[in-house]
């Protein structure tokens, strides 16, 4: 299991065979927010949405949102919690389904390749590209932070 796909420097998966489903199911969900949320930390950049309270007079920075609309951060946060507690049957039972990890049978746009070959692309990629948005969520609130800069997160 030395493969970029099964990469485990910790050996949780030897410690936990059972909780393997369980991880990749972490892995994919923590790499799709972290997609999200690289767009949705580049996008307020140069588009926001109507109010007062969003514009770039009241916000400047990105990153300073969070601090300034604390009932957002709230609405926020109950969002995701309700999104969560809807993924916690899917959970419960994955070993009991044929249900593959990151499966949720959600496709209303059709992407998701029919060809075996293909899917197996299209995982590798979803997955490889989630662990890459994971390192670059965090790289660009750092460089937020400290240059205290907007795109592109330079001094």
């Amino acid at each position: 299991q030395s493969s970029s796909v099964n990469w485990d420097p910790a050996g949780f998966t030897e410690r936990a065979p059972e909780w393997v489903p369980w991880f990749r199911e972490a892995e994919l969900k923590h790499g799709r927010a972290a997609m999200l949320a690289t767009v949705g930390f580049v996008v307020p950049e140069f588009i926001r949405i109507p109010g007062e309270q969003f514009s770039f007079e009241a916000i400047p920075r990105v990153i300073d949102a969070h601090d300034a609309l604390p009932q957002s951060m709230i609405q926020i946060f109950a969002w995701i919690s309700f999104l969560e507690a809807c993924s916690f049957p899917a959970l419960a039972n994955m070993n009991n389904y044929d249900r593959a990890p990151g499966n949720f049978g959600f496709d209303p746009l059709g992407i998701f390749p029919t060809d075996p070959k293909r899917q197996k692309d299209y995982e590798l990629s979803e997955l490889k590209n989630g662990r890459l948005a994971m390192i670059a969520i965090g790289g660009m609130v750092a460089g937020s932070a400290i240059t205290g800069h907007g795109f592109p997160y330079l001094p």
